[in-house]
């Protein structure tokens, strides 16, 4: 029976099992039964069953149905969840009805979380083989740059939803991001095509109440044998497209889904992380886990010279994932950005929320180690190019592949900061870079001036006889610095559309 308080709820039996399903906002068409997981659409004062949905993969989120909350001076509830893969990885989208009768969605954004409502588009979407990522475009008079453009589908979903495409089949989607930091979904899973707006928001900042505590996370079905030595793996969260074997250090995908586990790459030359995985730190004022780790390589157009860097991937329940970057210039942390700064047409500068960062440096780059878990699938091999700006500390980085452009900032961090931080600051030697001071500021500048010369020389000579022996697959032969804050985001470093 239907009711008519200010949420417009209403109940009918599943027909499926007859347990009851329950609609709170008049503008949700389907449902997927809490108990026997049967889809239902709703014809008026009837539910017709459609078919069995799939499990939702249990993960840390700390976000649940029925969970409630504020968002621009509205009350809201969590009402459904509908869980997408795409050839890159994979994300979430938490279905939100307010209390006024309004829809909204709270999705995963690269690690992040964007708030959107649905948005009137004006006009008639775009073919999207016309939308090329990277390209402009204009929405209501706002220019927009295109930063995902894939073939998704839908994986799973609990819950009642305004929409639910056909599980399994691929349709299009589009992302455009703006530079005052807004990002603009089109969706060709909804007939007509879809659009919806939306920014970035903390959920601190919700008033979110009713979250599902840390210990009620559900560990089935995640844990398998190393499809190349038979070792024990463990996934502990639920965005991983990819995790390594402790054991042999083989890349394990994991797209597919826990029980179809390809082997992706044996790893022969590990990488020696100055933060072990699993370890827990504080910086600036967030406590973050490290779940993942990657070296990579550099090079500039023209240039036979290589360079390397090291990533950590660092998680927290609330705040999503950000970045740890080890390289040759020093340290910092960073996160892909929701909007997309604006590039000048020479590419020699880039603007941000105000800011104004010059190009430091230009390059394609390659993944050759990971290890630990990633949201997104990484393999070695993986190519993309960069452009690394930055403003005084402030740093802000473009990663570019075929179907997706990221947009990362983030600052620098001393290397006593990152020591300290995770607990090894006996170890701080090991942490320190190039952007470190060689001597005191209160040494005079003649013998300052001395001193300099001398440790350069020393370290050309070092540099000369260490590079005729090592490996630039695994570290740095080259006297060739980089920027620390460019070697994030993307489809091959961090991104992934959600």
């Amino acid at each position: 029976m239907a009711d008519t308080n200010a949420q417009r709820s209403y109940r009918a039996p599943c027909p499926g099992c007859g347990a009851p399903v329950e609609f709170r906002s008049a503008q949700s068409t389907h449902a997927v039964c809490g108990f026997c997981r049967s889809t239902v659409v709703r014809e008026g004062d009837h539910l017709a069953r459609l078919g069995k949905m799939a499990d939702v993969f249990s993960d840390f989120s700390p976000l649940q149905l029925l969970a409630s909350g504020r968002w621009a001076e509205r009350g809201f509830t969590v009402v459904g969840r509908l869980a997408y893969r795409y050839e890159g990885g994979s994300w979430t989208e938490w279905q939100i009805a307010f209390d006024d009768g309004g829809t909204g969605t709270l999705s995963e954004d690269n690690g992040a979380f964007v708030f959107s409502e649905p948005l009137d588009a004006g006009r008639d979407l775009p073919d999207p083989a016309h939308l090329r990522v990277g390209a402009q475009t204009a929405i209501h008079g706002a220019t927009y740059t295109v930063a995902f453009n894939q073939s998704v589908s839908l994986a799973a979903a609990e819950g009642e939803l305004s929409h639910l495409p056909p599980i399994g089949q691929p349709f299009a989607l589009v992302e455009l991001r703006s530079a005052s930091g807004e990002v603009c979904g089109l969706d060709w899973g909804t007939q007509p095509p879809s659009a919806s707006l939306g920014r970035e928001v903390r959920l601190e900042d919700l008033a979110l109440q009713g979250l599902r505590s840390e210990s009620t996370r559900d560990d089935k079905g995640r844990h398998f044998n190393c499809p190349h030595c038979g070792a024990p793996v463990d996934v502990a969260l639920e965005q991983s497209q990819s995790v390594t074997c402790a054991s042999c250090n083989s890349i394990i995908d994991l797209s597919a889904g826990l029980g179809h586990e390809l082997l992706k790459a044996a790893q022969d030359e590990p990488v020696r992380p100055l933060i072990a995985l699993g370890s827990s730190g504080q910086l600036q004022g967030v406590h973050w886990q490290v779940v993942g780790f990657q070296h990579r390589m550099g090079q500039a157009p023209g240039d036979d010279e290589h360079f390397g860097w090291s990533e950590y991937l660092l998680f927290n329940r609330k705040r999503g994932f950000c970045f740890l970057v080890d390289a040759e210039d020093g340290w910092s942390v960073v996160k892909p950005t929701t909007g997309a700064p604006v590039m000048t047409g020479n590419g020699q500068s880039a603007s941000y929320l105000g800011t104004h960062y010059k190009l430091q440096y230009a390059y394609n780059a390659e993944t050759t180690y990971v290890a630990g878990e990633f949201y997104w699938k990484v393999e070695r091999g993986q190519k993309s190019f960069h452009r690394d700006f930055a403003h005084g500390p402030a740093l802000l980085s473009l990663e570019q592949t075929q179907n997706e452009l990221t947009w990362s900032s983030g600052n620098r961090l001393s290397a006593d900061t990152v020591a300290k931080a995770f607990g090894l600051a006996a170890q701080k030697g090991l942490f320190e870079r190039a952007d470190a001071s060689p001597v005191s500021r209160s040494v005079g500048s003649n013998f300052r001036t001395f001193v300099i010369i001398v440790v350069v020389l020393v370290l050309l000579s070092m540099l000369e006889s260490r590079c005729s022996s090592c490996d630039p697959a695994v570290e740095n032969c080259s006297s060739s610095y980089r920027s620390s804050g460019g070697s994030f985001g993307g489809w091959s470093s961090g991104g992934g559309h959600k």
